[in-house]
């Protein structure tokens, strides 16, 4: 069974400050955190590479590492723009930035046809994330009316930054295993061992050692056609404000599984993610792919 790798690299990264995060360099091989996360994927089994990008940022993108990866396996482009609105509606004239991870992976309908496993840009997974989701997309299952999902389920205290708040899905597990809940949660850091968020839903169960969802998601292509009919209900919803709010796919997914349409599966993994959400982040990444390729479980130059 052919499977396809998802990366979201259209967010403007406004945290970050100057420049595209997507594409700052972890060694001197000019190799950057994506290069990670497709050399994994590769290793583990999937088969394409489809970018979701912005048409401002396609010819550099394309320099520096576009053209290098479509060397060792298939890639293939599409574009979230601000104005990609299904027909019938308009940009509120307010609005300034796209609608979200939502709106980004609906701009693969009709390109990805495929199971696939969804990821950031701008964030360091680790290899058993990879490894676990393949497994599951591959492995065969008896087919439902629900949608048939899994998430990889990192631990919280193993994906926060030294250098401030980040935002997190924390999630809601039962005893089987299976996701029944997913808080959007924003502002969360981790003081003196304790986990403190300014969300107020998830201030009671949030703990250092809470699974959260870092948008590591495993599913058939038959979301992308939900994804459409939601992104269509949001956008209909006149009690938002859609000057600002977003179209986000673990809100999605939360809504999901409470309205009984999909099943998904917590994969749990204790990898330590690496990622780029402020400026200050970009040395301790460059420090820790650095040691890995020291301690032999990255090549010093990932591609040939």
């Amino acid at each position: 069974m052919k499977t396809t790798l998802v990366i979201m690299a259209a967010g403007i990264g406004s945290r970050f400050g100057t420049g595209i995060k997507q594409l700052t360099k972890m060694n001197e091989n000019g190799e950057i955190i994506i290069d990670y996360s497709i050399y994994d994927a590769k290793e583990a089994g999937f088969d394409k590479v489809v970018f979701v990008i912005r048409h401002a940022i396609e010819e550099e993108f394309k320099e520096v590492i576009g053209n290098r990866i479509a060397k060792v396996m298939p890639v293939e482009y599409v574009f979230q723009e601000l104005e990609d609105l299904p027909e019938g509606f308009s940009v509120p004239e307010e609005r300034k930035k796209p609608w979200g991870t939502g709106q980004a992976i609906l701009a693969c309908k009709g390109t990805v046809k495929e199971p696939f496993v969804i990821i950031n840009a701008d964030d360091y997974y680790g290899k058993k994330a990879f490894r676990l989701l393949h497994d599951f997309l591959v492995t065969p299952h008896e087919k439902t009316d629900m949608l048939r999902m899994a998430m990889a389920g990192f631990v919280l205290k193993n994906t926060v930054s030294e250098n401030g708040t980040v935002t997190r899905g924390v999630c809601v597990g039962n005893e089987e295993g299976m996701l029944t809940g997913v808080i959007e949660s924003r502002d969360i850091a981790i003081k003196d061992n304790v986990a403190v968020t300014s969300t107020e839903e998830s201030k009671e169960i949030i703990c250092p050692d809470s699974v959260v969802s870092m948008n590591m998601w495993a599913c058939d292509a038959d979301f992308l056609d939900i994804l459409e009919e939601y992104f269509i209900r949001f956008l209909s919803d006149k009690s938002s404000d859609l000057t600002k709010k977003e179209f986000l796919v673990p809100v999605l997914i939360d809504q999901l599984i409470k309205e009984k349409k999909a099943s998904v599966r917590i994969l749990p993994t204790d990898e330590k993610w690496i990622g780029i959400t402020y400026q200050e982040d970009t040395q301790v990444a460059r420090e820790e792919f650095a040691r890995m390729a020291k301690e032999g479980i990255y090549p010093e130059k990932l591609w040939p």
